[in-house]
């Protein structure tokens, strides 16, 4: 496309307030504030309680720990910049290179996180199918080879959508996003050229990035469920399923908010309803990842207890 006078090379940009009014914007900036900390603090304890606890070094709980480090990356990506920009009584601008070095992080942590939960629910079918080959199959080698191939693979992904940004053009110097992070729909809608190109890569990438994963996650649960049904006792299957209900309720969470940010086409959402979408998707589902599964593993939530009473009340000699 041929680049006229008013198109700029070096863009700054800057993200418009949630509001203006100063008391609102303060209620969002200690709420943005909170849900970070619990973000941080749920899923670190998980972290932790899984590394210090013996009894939790098997591949479902190392794959957990590994989701745990995702989330806090994938928050820490957004967060510190909203924050300073709630705070801040200025505008915050950031490069063209600043926001795709944003994105790509944003990208690979929040891929890995869809790729990782595909990978926990191939887990969990190996040891409910075949218990007894169980061992045998999620080896240590196993289990770190996959998580590898979750980060290679979503990081090609996340190169290809930054390699789309490159091909955008932007109108003047200082151009406002209807955003509070750098996102490639934000970024779409305030290019000064004809997007359907781009927006036809960002919706191949993303249903790739989705719809394999997704597809392997419900394969993986026919499987579990097709087993479940031949345990002949009630309570047999009640605790076949409970060891898998915290990853479902966390993979329909997952899967809902990125589709319908990157699948759905830019036109189909207002800024506000996009802002709400990502509101979810970067503060809230963090925060409630750690916490359906601290509190959907009995085993997990027993651990995390006798860490913190070791740390909090350290044994007399």
């Amino acid at each position: 496309m041929k680049i006229t006078e008013n198109q700029t090379v070096n863009p700054q940009f800057y993200f418009q307030p949630f509001t203006t009014i100063p008391e609102m914007k303060w209620l969002i900036f200690w709420t943005f504030l909170i849900l970070y900390l619990f973000c941080l603090i749920g899923n670190v304890s998980i972290a932790f309680t899984i590394y210090t606890v013996r009894s939790l070094h098997t591949p479902m709980y190392f794959f957990l720990a590994n989701l745990a480090f995702l989330e806090i990356g994938h928050s820490c990506t957004v967060a510190p910049l909203t924050l300073a920009n709630l705070a801040s009584m200025r505008k915050i601008f950031i490069s063209l290179s600043g926001c795709g070095t944003q994105l790509f992080f944003f990208t690979l942590l929040g891929g890995s996180d869809c790729i990782l939960l595909a990978v926990m629910a191939y887990d969990r079918c190996m040891a409910i199918c075949r218990p007894l080959n169980y061992p045998l199959i999620m080896t240590w080698r196993m289990c770190i080879s996959l998580v590898v191939g979750t980060w290679v693979m979503s990081g090609f992904l996340s190169f290809q959508l930054c390699l789309l940004i490159l091909t955008l053009t932007f109108c003047g110097n200082k151009i406002s996003i209807r955003n509070f992070f750098c996102d490639f729909p934000a970024l779409m809608k305030v290019a000064c050229m004809n997007t359907h190109a781009q927006q036809l890569g960002l919706f191949i990438t993303s249903t790739i990035y989705l719809t394999i994963p997704f597809t392997l996650i419900c394969m993986s649960y026919a499987f579990i469920t097709m087993t479940i049904l031949r345990i002949p006792s009630a309570l047999g299957r009640q605790r076949a399923f409970s060891t898998c209900s915290s990853h479902i309720m966390v993979v329909l969470m997952q899967y809902s908010c990125s589709s319908l940010i990157y699948i759905f086409p830019v036109s189909c959402f207002s800024a506000l309803q996009a802002q709400v979408i990502a509101v979810f998707f970067t503060f809230v589902t963090p925060v409630l990842n750690p916490l359906i599964y601290s509190l959907r593993s009995k085993e997990l939530k027993e651990a995390m207890k006798r860490s913190l009473r070791r740390i909090m009340l350290p044994q007399k000699k």
